[in-house]
């Protein structure tokens, strides 16, 4: 029982000399560092170089000690009264920089702004940009700049005292500010450096690094001898102190790049080519360009006429040109990819319509027609088509409606092929319909098949050759099933045939 009373008791003693006690200590790293097993301390985590996007919508990343920052990319950053890194944006910067790194989030590791004021004191203190410390002293607006200082920002920061004392780490000594800032050891002259090297500051240390040309051994700097790391020279290399130089071998000179051996060119020397001239070792060759080839002499160049070569060089016409050849296309077409000719469309560009008239394009070119093709007694009820009215006797013995319609095609085109169909738009109730062509084809160049009750499909059954227009009248017949309706349709059909068949 007493054993246990005192190891309470002992317990408590402990507990409250721990609450007293303010030394700071490294041995454990909290989030934000790692230990560094080789320095024997805490060292700090690059989060804008590890963790992916650590940022985002637009905003950059700012690595600090113990965490990282999320700022606008224009943001004025002002490390230990140093130079500002950036150019100041607008007043309004202000709200947008503690708005943006607020809503950016906390990254692996990481801090927003507001979550910076937050953490605890490490080795060289910390960024402070929360709603908090933007009213007061240590952030400066002035009339069209933010300025983000250093400033301990809550109670776990060490108080600006300058008379309070804080144990820093190897290598860092205590600012005016009660932070622990580094010390360069390299400007202070506190490194022992060799003459033969350069002094690197770090973060809490130094590094000795060699001259280039030189690499460490030991603690000394000894010449690299780069004639022993190939591939530096092409053919010979000689070794300087904390340098190197190429020699090349006779017959050849060493090239601008100062490494590369190239052979002494008779091309340059003496070149009897017409047109290329390629070095060999102690001669040369002659080659031609495309489209024309060599000689019998070996040395000059004739065209290659291509157009004869092959007769499927160009859809229409070859032409042949000194060293290539180009394909010409017929007036209404153009030429793309090279060798193929396709239609312009000169409805969509230039014609010479009238505005009481609308363009036709086929291929190969264009034609006007009225907007109006209807004729008395005929009325336009709508686009292209026209209607006889009931009222008038004439329109007893014609067609109720005549509906106006083009279309082209291209010459020679293979048949049979079907090219346009007729449909019904009004069904009536017991009712039969039959179609016809009722004029245009005089020679027999279509037929006309029905392919249901409402519809046929106009067959082309003999090739035409262009240029030429067809005008098919074709008729759809309705009447009741006892006999005592009956009124037809007419769809006149325009048939414009291109003068090729491309």
């Amino acid at each position: 029982m007493l054993k246990a009373l005192f190891l309470t008791m002992l317990t408590l003693a402990l507990v409250k000399s721990q609450d007293t006690e303010e030394t700071i200590t490294y041995t454990q790293c909290t989030d934000g560092y790692e230990w560094d097993p080789v320095r024997q301390q805490c060292k700090d985590i690059d989060e804008c170089d590890i963790v992916p996007d650590a940022c985002k919508g637009g905003m950059k990343c700012v690595n600090h000690y113990g965490g990282y920052l999320c700022l606008p990319k224009t943001a004025q950053i002002i490390v230990n009264n140093e130079q500002p890194q950036q150019e100041t944006p607008a007043a309004e910067g202000v709200g947008a920089a503690a708005n943006a790194a607020a809503s950016s989030g906390t990254g692996a590791g990481g801090v927003t702004a507001t979550g910076m004021a937050a953490s605890g004191v490490m080795p060289g203190g910390g960024f402070v940009a929360s709603a908090a410390a933007v009213a007061g002293p240590e952030v400066q607006t002035g009339r069209n700049n933010f300025v983000i200082r250093r400033n301990p920002a809550d109670p776990q920061r060490i108080p600006s005292n300058p008379s309070h004392r804080i144990q820093c780490a190897t290598g860092y000594e205590q600012s005016e500010h009660n932070v622990c800032q580094d010390i360069d050891e390299c400007t202070a002259g506190t490194h022992n450096c060799r003459t033969d090297q350069v002094c690197i500051n770090l973060r809490g240390s130094f590094t000795c690094q060699c001259l280039p040309g030189y690499q460490k051994r030991g603690e000394q700097c000894v010449d690299i001898d780069e004639c022993t790391i190939p591939p530096y020279c092409h053919q010979r290399c000689v070794n300087t102190p904390g340098s190197f130089y190429c020699q090349c071998s006779p017959g050849f000179q060493l090239a601008a790049n100062n490494y590369t051996c190239v052979d002494i060119n008779e091309c340059d020397a003496s070149n009897q080519c017409a047109q290329q001239c390629y070095n060999i070792l102690g001669s040369f060759i002659c080659q031609c360009n495309q489209g024309y080839e060599l000689s019998s002499d070996r040395l000059n160049c004739e065209d290659i006429d291509e157009c004869r070569t092959s007769s499927y060089l160009c859809q229409y016409q070859c032409v042949n040109e000194p060293g290539k050849f180009s394909c010409m296309c017929p007036q209404g077409y153009q030429v793309v990819r090279s060798r193929t000719c396709q239609d312009i469309n000169e409805c969509e560009t230039t014609n010479e319509c009238r505005e009481d008239e609308m363009c036709w394009n086929y291929h190969g070119g264009f034609r006007c027609y009225p907007r109006n093709p209807c004729q008395d007694p005929y009325v336009l009820t709508s686009e292209n088509r026209c209607v006889c009215p009931v009222s008038s006797a004439v329109c007893r013995e014609l067609p109720q409606s005549i509906v106006y319609k083009y279309m082209s095609i291209r010459s020679d085109r293979s048949v049979p092929s079907d090219i346009f169909q007729i449909q019904a738009t009004t069904i009536y109730a017991n009712t039969i319909n039959t179609f016809r062509i009722k004029s245009g084809n005089e020679n027999g160049e279509f037929y006309l098949r029905q392919t249901s009750p409402v519809s046929a499909m106009l067959v082309l059954v003999k090739s035409l050759s262009g240029p030429r227009e067809y005008i098919v009248d074709l008729e759809m017949l309705t009447v009741n099933s006892i006999g005592t309706f009956r009124t037809s349709s007419v769809l006149r059909l325009t048939i414009i045939v291109g003068p090729f068949s491309f």
